[in-house]
């Protein structure tokens, strides 16, 4: 069964937000391309709003990781905000602080 992310585009400013579910796993990485590569036109910027996840795995990393590339590499504009203590924890233990704008 093809799960699907909830997601928001703001045409105006170009900011594509995606609400991503309690468990941010390998089950969703289908659901996450698509989320993202959906979007006409390509989004400005993007906003990955992790208030409702409670677990991460290591293909949760890969799949933002994905996003950044998708999104412009090192000139990407993307905000991952709402993270739990503990997922902003892992965050910024694997040095996405670095990689991404954490808030």
């Amino acid at each position: 069964m093809l799960k699907t992310i909830p997601s928001e585009f703001d045409q105006q400013r170009g900011i594509l937000t995606l609400h991503m579910p309690e468990h941010f796993d390998f089950e969703l990485h289908r659901a996450f391309r698509k989320a993202y590569r959906q979007a006409q036109p390509l989004p400005r910027a993007y906003v990955i709003d992790l208030s409702s996840v409670t677990a991460m795995d290591s293909s949760a990393l890969g799949m933002l990781l994905l996003l950044r590339e998708h999104a412009g590499g090192e000139s990407a504009d993307i905000h991952v905000v709402n993270a739990c203590n503990e997922v902003r924890g892992l965050l910024d233990a694997v040095g996405f602080d670095r990689l991404f704008m954490l808030q």
